[in-house]
């Protein structure tokens, strides 16, 4: 598989500045914002309990409940699959325990060979980064205010998703584990995500086609409460594209195209889509969403998602 760098340094933000604001939330305003990519007011990974440094109030979202909240993916892949599971407590991740195991439930840290060869090839072992994740995620409460390592960005691109889909069971109070039928074929049909919250006029909406084992159609958009895309919008248009190089009439459609071009190669993934400059909140939110859409392709579950994305203000 193509190793394309996922992310290519992110800035640790402060709590309120997170990821997914990319969804909904290039600023709408034409002074304000101008779209500027760097700063976020909707996050669907954020605890509505938590301070920042600007003091930003949750506005919508509903709290994660106290619990544990459980992850296994179904399916190993040379020889190790993906365990994780979070605690909440006062409406706070607490602990973190993400990892990869074999059959025998060791983990993928002591393996010494797999670390030695992963560490001469990518400058980088699962014996680093696997408890940087996991604490790294404690002290920000998100998976976006990691800045990723240099040859380790496939495994953070699925702990990015897994995060997500724990934070969504833990805003439910949904302490069922969450079951991951990774690597499965795809079933066709039609799967749809959306955000539930608007955050400066507009939410995600995302859909994709699958069609004999393979995604023939995504549509992922931005929409106000009429129904009327992000890409639409003229006055953000042309604001964003003088501040920032792009615009959602330009990587909106990109987004879409390049994700059914990258998952129907052989082996392709979504981690292998290059970042668009300029856009880069809004491709990590992009890319988490696609993912989640994936598994549920993989088990064939239709149901649409709902995603109670935090908005801050």
């Amino acid at each position: 598989m193509k190793a394309k760098k996922l992310i290519v340094g992110m800035a640790v933000f402060s709590f309120a500045a997170l990821l997914l604001g990319g969804c909904g939330s290039d600023n709408n305003s034409a002074d304000s914002s101008s779209t500027n990519e760097t700063t976020s007011q909707s996050s669907t990974v954020a605890s509505s309990t938590a301070t920042s440094e600007s003091e930003a109030t949750v506005v919508a979202g509903a709290p994660m409940q106290d619990g544990t909240y459980k992850l296994e993916e179904k399916n190993y892949k040379n020889d190790y699959r993906v365990s994780f599971e979070i605690t909440v407590v006062d409406g706070k991740i607490t602990e973190s325990k993400y990892d990869n195991i074999n059959a025998d439930g060791e983990s993928k840290t002591e393996n010494t060979e797999y670390n030695e060869t992963m560490k001469e090839k990518a400058g980088i072992s699962p014996e680093e980064f696997i408890p940087k994740f996991n604490e790294e995620l404690v002290a920000a409460q998100s998976p976006s205010s990691i800045e990723v390592v240099s040859g380790a960005t496939h495994s953070f691109d699925s702990f990015q998703n897994y995060v997500q889909q724990l934070i969504q069971a833990a805003q439910a109070g949904n302490t069922e584990t969450i079951e991951i039928d990774n690597g499965a074929d795809l079933q066709d049909g039609t799967y749809t995500l959306e955000e539930k919250n608007y955050s400066n006029g507009y939410r995600v909406a995302f859909s994709i086609t699958v069609a004999d084992g393979k995604v023939s159609e995504s549509n992922y958009d931005y929409v106000n409460e009429a129904g009327e895309s992000k890409k639409d919008d003229a006055d953000y248009n042309e604001n964003m594209k003088a501040k920032s190089g792009t615009n959602p009439e330009e990587f909106i459609p990109n987004f879409n195209e390049e994700f059914v071009t990258a998952v129907n190669a052989e082996d392709g993934s979504v981690a292998d889509m290059d970042v668009v400059s300029g856009a880069t909140h809004s491709f990590h939110s992009f890319v988490i969403y696609a993912q989640q859409l994936l598994n549920a392709a993989e088990k064939g579950d239709q149901t649409p998602i709902e995603v109670d994305n935090f908005v801050t203000e």
